[in-house]
């Protein structure tokens, strides 16, 4: 079904010019290939899906197409993409995914006129920056942040918190995320600390841990630092709890950490809506990554195109949006656009209201594998 929509797709825009002259081009900036292909992928299928379904409750006419193009999660090639996609005229644009490669393209696409979407980037301050056209589906780091603090600060009360982080730019937002709350609250943190990505010996740091007699510890970086730290305090003997984020969502964590994982405490986002199966196709295979971010590219599809039409900033004869302003206002009003995620606002910055956050706990289930998936715990 896929293969027969792409090839659908790319022939819209080699038919008759009088077929394709009204559909209006919607980008898609995504991972297609690099580490993060599988996320791109899933995006890319949630995208075509909506683009689909949007067409055929037009009668079936190509109202809206969909030009996907790779940018591999990099900051350079997403910045390439976006002077394409503006050159091209293409004025609303999903993605792209990572928090890098959405500062590296965003002003591009400002100037542009073009209005954006990202569904993955957590970086709190791409919306604090004073874009007009950029909107963020996802939590910040922020956001996740402050969940964690507001965990930890009922939860161990009275007891001596840490945070860690991986001193990059993710982790070290996570990581001062939960120290500013942390203060609000009245309860700081005891100890702040960081190692570097890819360090092998964290005795010393253990050492420090252990003299700050901790009982749980934030550490705001990815799943590799996070099997390491653990490792390193179960063989030292310190048995605090580790709280983190999603940046640990990843399969090498419970495999690598083993029984270490088992009590970590992790931010995610709920999770999402499964998308139906096309209407009169097969069933579409993806994986669990695909599936974890193709609602969000169809809500981001359906927030545009919705957008567009409020807004009527499509020109009915050729498709094309000369200036995308009006449709970041109809994105930042006060009236929420229906999607496949509920209904969805976004505050003056461009972040979305009301974005939740869940907590899990990672347990052995039944067959021994130790999961996370259905352990949810007060926030």
């Amino acid at each position: 079904m896929l293969r027969s929509l792409a090839v659908t797709l790319a022939g819209l825009l080699a038919v008759a010019p009088a077929a394709a002259q009204n559909a209006v081009r919607i980008g898609l900036s995504a991972p297609l290939t690099g580490p993060d292909a599988v996320f791109g992928q899933g995006l890319r299928q949630g995208a075509e899906q909506a683009v689909a379904d949007l067409n055929r409750a037009a009668g079936g006419r190509p109202r809206w197409v969909l030009v996907p193009a790779d940018d591999a999660g990099d900051p350079k090639q997403a910045a390439a993409v976006a002077r394409k996609f503006s050159a091209d005229g293409v004025r609303l644009v999903i993605g792209p995914f990572e928090s890098g490669a959405v500062a590296a393209a965003a002003p591009v696409y400002e100037d542009a006129g073009a209005v954006t979407v990202t569904t993955g980037a957590t970086y709190t301050p791409l919306t604090s920056r004073g874009l007009w056209n950029l909107f963020r589906l996802a939590p910040s780091d922020a956001q996740q942040g402050r969940a964690a603090a507001a965990y930890l600060a009922r939860a161990y009360a009275g007891r001596r918190v840490g945070i860690l982080n991986d001193r990059s730019t993710f982790g070290r937002g996570l990581a001062d995320a939960v120290s500013a709350r942390l203060k609000e609250s009245g309860a700081p943190e005891v100890l702040f600390d960081g190692f570097a990505r890819g360090t092998r010996d964290l005795s010393d740091l253990v050492g420090r841990l252990k003299a700050a007699r901790l009982d749980a510890i934030y550490f705001g970086g990815l799943a590799p630092e996070a099997v390491a730290l653990l490792r390193a305090m179960r063989e030292a003997g310190l048995g605090a709890a580790l709280v983190a984020s999603d940046g640990i969502l990843d399969p090498s964590f419970p495999a690598a950490a083993g029984v270490a994982a088992e009590g970590t405490v992790m931010t995610l986002l709920p999770d999402p809506p499964r998308l139906p199966d096309p209407r009169g196709g097969k069933p579409v295979p993806r994986s669990p990554e695909a599936e974890t971010v193709a609602a969000g590219s169809y809500a981001a599809v359906e927030l545009l195109a919705r957008a567009t039409e409020q807004a009527r900033a499509a020109d009915p004869k050729t498709g094309r949006i000369s200036e995308g302003r009006k449709v970041a206002e109809i994105l930042r009003g006060p009236q929420p656009v229906r999607t496949v995620l509920g209904p969805v606002s976004f505050d003056a910055r461009g972040d979305r209201t009301g974005n939740a956050v869940a907590l899990r706990i990672w347990r052995r289930s039944p067959d021994g594998r130790i999961d996370y998936a259905g352990n949810d715990i007060e926030p």
